[in-house]
């Protein structure tokens, strides 16, 4: 079995974490998801691997390289062009699009393939679902999950008859008219006949162009309702709930790095903690070379990347800091995303650093700023006051 892994996405709805980085390279426990999907299928044996790349695609090369320290074999086939100026411009040519340039190129996929999108944390009994694509005859394999019906217009739904054939397909139906309550994980399994079907140099996507294809068609085409962790990053929002589930160890197969120091406290290389008047609730994990000064607060899930600064006085309350991150004195930072110069809260509400009156973080690299001394900071709050008693500067998040 093969597997191709789509990642040539731009990921506008994760922004501003997408603005430096592709969907598939944002981190979860300092790890990329998409290095989470290839240890996956090299678990089932799956080893060699294509993926579609456009958007910032050398990151994604630059970081997996030919997969030999993964255990894989690594492929790349790149979306877009180049102008007369030299610039390189991505330019996607759709799910569907992007397997038959691959196909019509070498002929990679000559069996059975495991066609994955690149943003999304699974746990899937692959071998299970290969055994009952090959049981059921199938050309195409769709894994969907059971959801809500109120929950419907969040995915796309797929209608089945009882032997689970695909009849048809509503893209976010509202709950009142969803026909089905299985979602669509973007997880299918192809033969390569079915590439036959897909146009050359088209856009063409999977599931509104290919699939409904299928069905006119009559292709043997079969959902599977599979029972397994399937984890979307979507949004925001979604990479916010997501990252304080997998803190707090509720995904078996990820686990925390670092060394843990304290009940719920893990730490990276190299970092310094101030206890005196410092308050720490797990699960927290604060990343190499970060620093956390005297009188902070700091209450998990939260995790903060590392060279990251908190100053003193400063709470930081179930939070992502990406790396560089420097807390200011006395800040207050609740259920936020910090991602260099943007912060998002957890219902999305995105704020620039120049759109803030108060100056509550910035880059820990920059000197360029003007640094409080002890004597400005006596002048605003008490020497003799604790932590618990100063009034913070508050950024949090708005329900």
């Amino acid at each position: 079995m093969k597997a191709m892994i789509l990642a040539a996405g731009k990921g506008t709805r994760v922004q501003p974490l997408t603005y430096e980085l592709p969907k598939p390279m944002i981190p979860i426990l300092g790890k990329p998801v998409m290095e989470y999907l290839v240890e996956h299928l090299v678990k089932y044996g799956i080893q060699e691997i294509m993926v579609n790349v456009s958007y910032l695609h050398q990151k994604i090369e630059d970081y997996f390289g030919e997969g030999q320290r993964f255990g894989a074999q690594i492929g790349y086939s790149f979306e877009g062009y180049m102008t007369d100026d030299g610039e390189v411009m991505p330019k996607p040519i759709g799910s569907a699009g992007g397997l038959k340039k691959i196909q019509e190129f070498g002929g990679f996929f000559d069996e059975t393939t495991l066609v994955i999108c690149g943003d999304a944390l699974i746990d899937l009994d692959i071998k299970s679902a290969l055994f009952e694509h090959k049981r059921k005859g199938a050309m195409v394999s769709i894994i969907t999950k059971e959801v809500p019906l109120d929950k419907a217009s969040d995915y796309g739904m797929v209608v089945t008859d009882e032997e689970g054939r695909v009849l048809s397909f509503q893209e976010k139906p509202k709950p009142e008219e969803a026909l089905s309550n299985l979602a669509s994980t973007g997880i299918y399994i192809f033969e390569p006949e079915v590439l036959d079907l897909i146009p050359s140099d088209t856009e063409f996507d999977i599931g509104s162009q290919l699939f409904p294809l299928l069905v006119e068609k009559g292709v043997p085409f079969f959902a599977q309702k599979r029972f397994f962790n399937w984890i979307d990053i979507g949004n925001v929002k979604d990479y916010w709930q997501v990252s304080q589930n997998v803190l707090k160890g509720e995904l078996a197969h990820m686990t925390m790095p670092g060394t843990q120091i304290a009940d719920g406290v893990w730490v990276g290389l190299n970092t310094r903690i101030d206890w005196e008047g410092t308050k720490i609730e797990g699960p927290v994990y604060i990343g190499s070379g970060s620093t956390v000064e005297a009188g902070s607060t700091i209450i998990g899930p939260t995790w903060i990347g590392h060279g990251s600064q908190i100053c003193r006085g400063s709470e930081v309350t179930r939070s992502v800091l990406f790396e560089y991150t420097r807390v200011s004195p006395n800040s207050h930072m609740s259920e936020l995303v910090v991602c260099k110069d943007y912060c998002v809260s957890r219902v999305g509400q995105m704020q620039h650093v120049s759109e803030c009156v108060e100056d509550y973080w910035r880059d820990a690299r920059d000197r360029r700023g003007k640094t409080r001394t002890p004597e400005a900071e006596s002048k605003s709050e008490p020497a003799a006051l604790s932590p618990q008693e100063v009034k913070p500067r508050k950024l949090a998040n708005v329900a």
